[in-house]
Parts: C-alpha cells; sequence; structure tokens
C-alpha cells in the first residue's frame, strides 16, 4: 500500500451448505468438464491434420491442435453472432518452434510475418502485416508452453492459444489502440471460449472445475512487472487486469469483450510513484504499519458511506489463540458480534500473507469479516451463505474505495489488487480463512471482481 508522503471454520456460525453465484452476481454455476449426454467424448485432432508447422506429437503439441481446431469451430459459430459478419479461417497458419532446437529447414520463411523461430522463445503471439510470410498466423514456444503447463496445468496451452486467437478476432473487427486494452480484451475473448470448453461443447478440448484455479495461478507468471505504466507499448495488464477480463468473458459472453474495452474501462496497472521508495519496497508498507493503516482505511470507507451510525468494529490482531468470543479456536479470521470485534491471527494468516504475497492481501483477509460486521449493523445476517459472498464481494468494493482515494489517507499502490487475487486462490479455501464456503478460487475471485466494479448492490447491501 501506498503511505502517506508527508512530505479454522466459521467468521460467524456459518451453514455447510454449497454456494452457487447466482443470487448475489447473477453469474451461472461454473459445473465444468461434466460429460454431456448430447456429444461424444472428446478426442485428439491427429498429428498434422491442423497443419501446425513445426509440430510434434509431444503432448504440449496436441494441446495446441486440439485448441486451435476448437477455437476455428467457435469462432466459425460465434463471430456471425457476435459481429454480423462470417469468420474468416487464419490465412498464415500455425508454427510450433523448439527455439533452442529449431531446424532452419522446417521454417524456410520463417514463421509468423517472417520471423526468425527464436524470436517466440519463452512466447507466443499472432502476427498480421501487409506482404510479410506467414501474415494473419499464430505461433508459439512449444517448450515454453511445456513449462507453464507442467506448473499450472495442462489446459494452460489452450488457453494461449485461445489468447492469441483473440488477436486474430480484432484483426478481423478492430480492436483497441491502447496496447493494455487490447491484450486484456484478448484475454476476455479467450474467457469466452474457454466457458464453451467447460460446458462440454468442445470436440478436442476439456476444463474440469478445479483446472480453474490452476488457471487464474497461470495467470500470474503472465502479467506485466509491476510498477508498469499503463501506457506501456507493450503494457498487458496486472494480474487483476488479466484475470477480470478472462471473468468477464466467461461470465457474460463475447458481447461483453465486444463492447466493454472502450477507453473508459478501468484498469490497476500504475507505475510507481517516483516522489516515494515504492519501486525500493515493491509497494509495501512496513508490516508493522499495516494494522494501522487497515484501521484507518476499512472505518473510513464505510463511514463514507453509512454516516455517524456506523460504529467501527475494533480490529486485533492475535497469535494462534482466538479472542474467547470466537465460534471455533482453530478461527484465523474472527467477528464477535456482540464485542463488536474482528480478529486475525497474524501468526498463521497475516505474517505469511505479508511475507509470501504482500501487504495488501493481509488488508484482504482483515476486510472479510469486516464485512460481515457491517452486514451485522444493517441487519443483514451473518450466518448463511449470502453472508459469505457478501463479504467477499464486500471485499473487492473496499479495494475500489481504496484505490479511489476515499480510504482515509492511504491509497493502492502497484501490485496491491494483484495481491487480492493471490490471497482469494492461496488462502480463501482454507476452512479458518473462508470457512464452510464450498466455494473455488475462481468463484471468490469472481466474486471480488464483482464487488470492485459494480459495486455495493452488486454485494447484496442497498444503502
Amino acid at each position: 500500500m501506498r503511505r502517506e508522503n508527508r512530505r479454522r471454520r466459521r467468521w460467524a456460525e456459518l451453514t455447510a451448505a454449497a454456494f452457487s453465484l447466482v443470487s448475489l452476481t447473477g453469474c451461472s454455476v461454473v459445473v465444468a468438464g461434466l460429460p454431456s449426454p448430447a456429444r461424444p467424448p472428446v478426442t485428439d485432432v491427429g498429428f498434422g491434420d491442423t497443419g501446425v508447422v513445426g509440430a510434434t506429437d509431444e503432448e504440449v503439441d496436441v494441446l495446441a491442435r486440439n485448441a486451435l481446431t476448437d477455437l476455428e469451430t467457435y469462432w466459425s459459430e460465434q463471430f456471425p453472432v457476435v459481429f454480423d459478419t462470417p469468420f474468416e479461417q487464419l490465412a498464415g497458419g500455425y508454427f510450433s518452434v523448439d527455439p533452442g532446437n529449431a531446424d532452419p529447414a522446417v521454417y524456410p520463411r520463417g514463421i509468423g510475418c517472417g520471423s526468425d523461430p527464436g524470436d517466440v522463445e519463452d512466447n507466443a503471439f499472432y502476427c498480421v502485416a501487409p506482404d510479410a510470410p506467414h501474415s494473419d498466423s499464430i505461433s508459439y514456444d512449444r517448450t515454453f508452453l511445456a513449462d507453464l503447463g507442467a506448473e499450472f496445468g495442462r489446459f494452460i496451452p489452450a488457453l494461449v492459444m485461445a489468447h492469441e486467437f483473440g488477436h486474430a478476432v480484432q484483426a478481423r473487427v478492430g480492436g483497441p489502440e491502447a496496447s493494455i486494452a487490447a491484450e486484456t480484451q484478448a484475454d476476455c475473448l479467450a474467457g469466452t471460449w474457454t466457458r464453451w470448453v467447460a460446458d462440454g461443447e468442445a470436440e478436442h478440448s476439456v476444463l474440469r472445475t478445479p483446472e480453474l484455479d490452476e488457471l487464474l495461478r497461470g495467470y500470474l507468471l503472465l502479467r506485466d512487472p509491476v510498477g508498469t505504466g499503463q501506457g506501456e507499448q507493450e503494457a498487458h495488464g496486472s494480474y487483476f487486469d488479466r484475470v477480470a477480463a478472462f471473468q468477464e468473458g466467461f461470465d457474460d459472453g463475447a458481447e461483453a469483450c465486444r463492447d466493454n474495452f472502450g477507453p473508459r474501462r478501468v484498469f490497476t496497472q500504475e507505475g510507481f510513484d517516483p516522489r516515494t521508495n515504492e519501486a525500493a519496497t515493491g509497494g509495501n508498507a512496513p508490516y508493522g504499519e499495516l494494522l494501522s493503516i487497515i484501521d484507518t482505511t476499512l472505518p473510513a470507507v464505510w463511514e463514507g458511506v453509512l454516516g455517524r451510525d456506523f460504529d467501527p468494529p475494533s480490529i486485533e490482531a492475535f497469535d494462534e489463540d482466538p479472542p474467547r468470543c470466537a465460534a471455533d479456536a482453530d478461527l484465523d479470521l474472527v467477528y464477535c458480534a456482540d464485542e463488536n470485534l474482528i480478529g486475525f491471527d497474524q501468526t498463521d494468516l497475516a505474517a505469511p500473507a505479508y511475507e509470501e504475497l504482500g501487504d495488501f492481501a493481509v488488508a484482504t483477509a482483515v476486510s472479510l469479516p469486516y464485512g460481515l460486521a457491517v452486514r451485522d449493523q444493517l441487519g443483514l445476517s451473518t450466518d448463511d451463505e449470502d453472508a459469505v459472498r457478501s463479504a467477499v464481494c464486500l471485499s473487492g468494493w473496499y479495494t475500489a474505495e481504496v484505490r479511489a482515494g476515499r480510504g482515509g489517507g492511504p491509497s493502492i499502490s502497484p501490485g496491491d489488487v494483484d495481491e487480492s487475487v493471490q490471497f482469494l486462490l492461496a488462502f480463501g479455501n482454507e476452512p479458518e480463512v473462508v470457512p464452510e464456503a464450498d466455494l473455488t478460487g475462481f468463484q471468490l475471485v469472481d466474486l471480488f471482481r464483482t464487488g470492485f466494479f459494480a459495486g455495493l448492490d452488486a454485494c447484496g447491501l442497498d444503502v
């Protein structure tokens, strides 16, 4: 967080029900990878059937050509519906490269747009250029994609193909001029295809619910370095920017990708403030100052909405043993209604989150039970599924408020919102943190995103 520059089960008594996103966000339930009685099991595309130059029979190439074939099918169906014109398949083809062992004879005119095969090292790209060889094509480093897949799940190579195919869609209808908008729109378009796969519509690709969390974690390696400005020539977006765009396409379809990436779109990526030492600290305040920062920002944003009637709960750190008022001795996050008290375990939760992720991960953690305290003072439930979803959504709203300068002084630093996403994916499934809520990491991030962009009404608060 940017300081002022002077110059293990329940938060409350929660039910053990399985939760969907329908009643709160309007998003449909994610049930991915279930067999469809109307379709046969998925099959691999035969070797060479997609004409991927340089491809092998390695798994990464199998996954890539499966995805490319399904992408051709999906956009042939969806493009006329969304853009009112037929889809023209890529004229320049596809290129698979091992940059460390590329045979020039396989690529006599180079790869995409005539590039040298070594130019795709640790990357993938779509290229279109008038009069260039292999224009309107996708090229990828298969060793790079294989490494990503080994760490973040076998769907990652397909996701990369879907993103690059999104650029091919843009080339046919026009896309945003700013790099960050163009790249995140491609993420959004990739999200629409991914939802189609998750719904069991693809012939050759498959995605199951647990893989969605892995997929979001994989985006962390695809973000720009923290501190990159939005106006950079090759800006792709922060972790949150990219994940949010992907989820928008996944939830709302290609029409949302078409319509929602204009000049007014909000991005969280920003450069470090040269007037401060943010670049040296990574935007992190010292741990010892965190409680003061959190204790300032949370009451400030809520008093700005609820006024003098709001009674801010006290916030206390504890070391492994929660306050006696806690419903369960295993909890890392506590809300005690009678005492109007928020507690957080700094040994098992806050300190690890700070060290592994950053300062705003801790603020995100504390904001979760704080949302329950707000609901309690508004006469709303704190002990059911709506309360859990609402609290996660309100955490996103709180983050947006602090980013907008309504936190009473301290403000967001580059990378802070990314830390919120990381926290939800890393700690959100732990029963001591988000207790007995059968929400995937993907759903938690989606709720947070909803609160960040759509505000209090979307979080179940009519104030």
